[in-house]
């Protein structure tokens, strides 16, 4: 299985095209700084070239039983001036938003603190699954800030615009439970259990036409700017250009046929 080398994320191929990203700064409880964000967006880079063959889904997740990531590093941010820090916000959103670009399926695996930028990155995947010690919040207005690489925009359409202004001015957090109640995580597992967890969705979206989960990962996000008589019309194209693929020829035959497709990602 093939890896990319960096210094402060570790990125593998595990079988059947699934890649594993680790955020891995244990030592500071994997907070986000320009390195991250810089070897995250290469990382992004690569595995979006690539064909369905050999990218099929991405998990993300953090070194280590604490953090996930426990927020961006706030020793890089007390040196920053305005200039600067509109330059590391905007980086940090064009990071998150390759996520909601990449034609694969996201999944954030939160291992512990899902904090600041840490909860950033995961509302930034397309779904979430946390273990029972994770912790979620955008606590930036006690460091005299606020969430800047996409947390006021994600975290409202997320669980709703009244409990995300309560949790963005308090600046409080949440357990794993109360995040899976509003509807931020879809699954709560006990920790040893997380990643086994994970793939077994994997396996799951692994299993469908790979062209046509990327193509409702698409439609699912282009709807959200648009309303829904254009969001309707939209999804009737891309239902409608998936008839170019060898795909939906295999899938369909194979329920005639009564047998498995053999999806190619074509």
């Amino acid at each position: 299985m093939a890896s990319f080398t960096y210094k402060t994320i570790l990125v593998e191929q595990k079988p059947h095209g699934v890649w594993v990203m680790t955020i891995n700064r244990p030592e500071s409880l994997n907070a986000l700084n320009s390195m991250v964000l810089n070897e995250m967006g290469e990382a992004l880079r690569q595995i979006g070239e690539m064909h369905y063959d050999d990218a099929r889904a991405l998990i993300i997740t953090g070194a280590g039983e604490k953090a996930f990531v426990a927020g961006a590093d706030i020793k890089e941010i007390h040196e920053l001036d305005q200039e600067k820090a509109l330059s590391f916000a905007q980086r940090g959103q064009s990071i998150f938003h390759e996520l909601t670009l990449l034609k694969i399926p996201v999944i954030a695996a939160v291992n512990g603190f899902a904090l600041g930028g840490g909860c950033e990155l995961a509302l930034g995947c397309d779904f979430i699954y946390a273990s029972e010690n994770a912790k979620f919040g955008l606590p930036e207005v006690s460091l005299g800030l606020i969430p800047g690489f996409g947390g006021t925009v994600r975290m409202a359409r997320a669980i709703g615009q009244r409990r995300a202004r309560e949790l963005t001015y308090t600046g409080g957090m949440l357990t794993a439970a109360e995040a899976h109640v509003m509807g931020l995580v879809n699954k709560v597992v006990p920790q040893a259990e997380l990643m086994n967890t994970v793939m077994k969705t994997v396996d799951a979206i692994l299993a469908k036409a790979p062209i046509a989960v990327g193509s409702a990962k698409k439609s699912i996000n282009q709807a959200w700017d648009m309303d829904v008589e254009e969001a309707q019309r939209n999804e009737a194209k891309i239902f409608a250009d998936l008839f170019d693929s060898e795909d939906v020829k295999e899938g369909t035959a194979a329920f005639i046929e009564k047998r498995k497709a053999n999806f190619k990602g074509q």
